[in-house]
């Protein structure tokens, strides 16, 4: 790569504080120092998944998510990113290893189980109902508990008050940040404990990217545990407590976001590959 267009630490840090100040804060927050906060919530041990017979995807993945944490995790295409978050929600089958939530088994769970459970899934594409309105979609969100349907919505959109101005409007008129937050929404219909959100700014101008973070530490900080995949791995790393480098279905590297942003090997051998991608 041409030294003028190599990502280091420096560069990293001068763009994070060319950025929004509301985002730049993002980085400040801390995972809460309390007794529940340092018992794993969610554990994935030795993950072993795929789609075709016989051809592993996943290859020995682990994870840790706390209360109240906020996970990141990037690698480049192919490295089987969506395909842990999907094997942790129940959508593809694990063949080997093991999935706790809150110290109980729920590694053959299937998504709708999880869900009653207080596990979320966002999917990266085709996360809302284009000819809903806002607000029906959001009903979708809570389909298993119909009886809180109200409350819900009205803490969500407490929470994101856009919803609440566009709750009329038929999703799929909406902006991409716009519907990303509908689906982010919805998921919030169930009150989760955890959070699952595959690239949620996949696609989105840098503007619209803000808004997805700023929206993802929203969620966080009412105490909701979130593990993130995403393709924009320096901003991942910059507003997660913590992070894992994805590589050929195993963990490469691991450490907090700060951590992995300054680690050479990291910038070298990832945030520079997954940078020069998103400008192709």
């Amino acid at each position: 790569m041409p030294t003028s267009e190599r990502i280091t630490t420096r560069n990293l840090t001068e763009t994070w504080e060319t950025q929004r100040p509301e985002v730049r804060a993002m980085s400040e927050a801390q995972t809460v120092d309390t007794p529940e906060a340092k018992v794993p919530l969610l554990v994935a041990d030795e993950i072993v998944a795929g789609y075709v017979p016989e051809v592993n995807i996943l290859n020995g993945c682990s994870m840790e998510l706390f209360h109240q944490e906020m996970v990141g995790i990037i690698g480049p295409n192919g490295a089987g990113k969506s395909t842990f978050l999907k094997s942790l929600f129940g959508l593809i089958p694990i063949r080997s290893g093991s999935v706790t939530l809150n110290g109980k088994p729920i590694t053959s769970l299937k998504a709708h189980e999880l869900v009653t459970l207080g596990v979320g899934f966002v999917p990266q594409t085709e996360n809302v109902f284009p000819s809903m309105t806002v607000r029906e979609n959001m009903e979708m969100g809570a389909f298993l508990k119909p009886k809180t349907v109200a409350e819900r919505f009205a803490e969500v959109v407490d929470l994101f008050p856009r919803l609440g101005e566009r709750s009329g409007q038929l999703a799929g008129s909406l902006s991409g940040g716009e519907r990303q937050m509908v689906a982010m929404g919805r998921a919030l219909m169930m009150n989760p404990s955890v959070l699952l959100l595959d690239e949620p700014s996949a696609g989105l101008s840098p503007a619209f990217q803000d808004d997805v973070f700023i929206n993802c530490r929203k969620i966080n900080q009412v105490g909701v545990s979130i593990v993130i995949v995403e393709q924009n791995a320096a901003r991942c790393l910059q507003v997660c407590d913590r992070a894992f480098v994805l590589d050929h279905g195993t963990n490469a590297y691991s450490g907090t976001g700060k951590e992995l942003l300054n680690d050479p090997k990291v910038i070298e051998l990832y945030l520079g590959t997954l940078a020069n991608a998103r400008k192709k």
